[in-house]
């Protein structure tokens, strides 16, 4: 893989730019073959930072998950998430271990709150403190944090928050003004769910001109801005083996200049603070 296929947390290390995600996954029967299918097609590929919940499908999608991984979780970078309400000392501990239970794991790579709620940022670190000491996750992290709460998790003793998972995509550029640089100034990563909008893009747009200029889809190109960016992981979800290999063609598109000034001036970028936005 070339250098720039990969972003870099805070101590170094360094994971895929293109993972996958599993929200709505291991919901319908009919579908866990082609899902799991899926799956290991992305690890195959490279797509190795994989993405999943304790609230998707309430631990359904982490049963999927870890029959998917079987003989493959040394491949991949593990991403689970707490919801707010079990974000406590005990709680972050006790959901964690029910996570790993599904996911048929003994350790996460990376643990995050996935958003605010109303226990304390305090309680919060000290239990990802705890289970990485006790090495049940390796790294740990937020979602769905804007600028202020991230200063107030960094003053509640959470300097060692790995990254932040955001909504963002072409056309959800708020996090630019300030929240991107904020977290690039102090070495730390976004992730970007839903990075093609969750499939609401606008029906004609340059993305349309570019894409069939290039041979491509809309969307690859869409997803292939959001790989542009600098220091962001994309982690789109795909339940067919055909969807996982589009989104991999979509890392090797080198947008032009041109093109990247084309997709500012239909999608501008923010010129004021606009607030993080969730899907």
């Amino acid at each position: 893989m070339r250098d720039d296929t990969f972003v870099t947390l805070p101590d170094g290390e360094r994971i895929a730019r293109l993972g996958q995600g599993t929200w709505e996954m291991g919901e319908r029967p009919e579908r866990r073959a082609a899902e799991i299918d899926a799956l290991r097609a992305g690890i195959e590929l490279g797509m190795t930072v994989i993405d999943t919940a304790e609230m998707y499908g309430e631990g359904a999608t982490e049963t999927l998950l870890g029959e998917a991984l079987a003989g493959l979780r040394d491949q991949v970078f593990l991403v689970s998430k707490v919801y707010p309400h079990n974000a406590s000392r005990r709680g972050v501990v006790a959901s964690c271990e029910a996570s790993l239970r599904r996911l048929e794991t003994d350790r996460l790579d990376l643990y995050l709150l996935h958003w605010r709620g109303g226990i304390a940022f305090e309680e919060t670190v000290e239990g990802f403190e705890a289970l990485r000491r006790d090495g049940k996750i390796r790294h740990w992290g937020v979602s769905n944090l804007d600028v202020d709460d991230m200063e107030e998790l960094v003053d509640a003793g959470g300097q060692a928050c790995a990254t932040n998972q955001i909504f963002y995509n072409v056309a959800r550029r708020g996090p630019e003004f300030d929240l991107l640089p904020w977290m690039a100034a102090r070495g730390m990563p976004a992730m970007a769910y839903s990075p093609i909008d969750h499939m609401r893009l606008p029906k004609r747009s340059v993305l349309d001109d570019i894409a069939r200029e290039r041979g491509l889809s809309a969307v690859q190109v869409a997803l292939a801005w959001v790989l542009a960016q600098p220091q962001v992981c994309a982690i789109p979800k795909a339940g067919s083996v055909e969807h996982v290999r589009a989104n991999r063609e979509a890392l090797d598109v080198v947008l032009s200049t041109q093109e990247l000034a084309a997709i500012d001036e239909a999608f501008k970028p923010p010129r004021k603070k606009v607030p993080l936005e969730m899907l």
